[in-house]
């Protein structure tokens, strides 16, 4: 089932996100396109998951962004290890009233507000297998279209960007 409707007002937003999961997914999103990194949110994986932020960097790396919008949300998540398959560098993404400390070193950490974001620690690099990387350059690739297609069914305006 595509999360993308050309009837839905708002398609990436299926309910399960807060308002605080929303404005640290738009800061980091923001700083993103500031560093020229294309992202995609709530992309689904082969796995059947879905990654709250997926990125793209001019050097081609994936990077996936988990947001966490509070300490219980980290606790009960279980499943963000899983995500390592699938991307270049892991980054864990929150608000200043969360704790930096309950995040785990191996991943990296985005403070981030509705307004913008910082990378306070970097993700260390794990590279993917060549077959995968190729999978999730297709996947991100496709969905990327089937999103633009939908968008300008549903009558949004779309103009020529050049990501380059």
């Amino acid at each position: 089932m595509p999360i993308v409707s050309a009837l839905d007002a708002h398609p990436l937003r299926d309910g399960r996100q807060s308002p605080r999961a929303l404005s640290i997914r738009r800061g980091v999103q923001l700083m993103l396109a500031e560093r020229r990194i294309q992202c995609l949110p709530e992309l689904c994986l082969r796995s059947g998951r879905r990654a709250d932020l997926t990125a793209l960097t001019e050097k081609g790396e994936i990077w996936i962004i988990e947001v966490k919008s509070s300490v219980e949300d980290f606790r009960v998540d279980k499943k963000w290890p899983d995500y390592r398959d699938y991307c270049d560098r892991l980054f864990f993404a929150t608000l200043a009233d969360v704790p930096a400390e309950i995040f785990p070193d191996e991943c990296g950490f985005i403070l981030a507000d509705a307004y913008g974001a910082e990378i306070m620690r970097e993700a260390p690099q794990h590279a993917l297998p060549a077959a995968r990387r190729k999978a999730m350059l297709t996947r991100f690739s496709r969905s990327a279209a089937a999103r633009l297609f939908a968008a300008e069914l549903a009558g949004v305006p779309i103009q020529t960007i050049d990501a380059d």
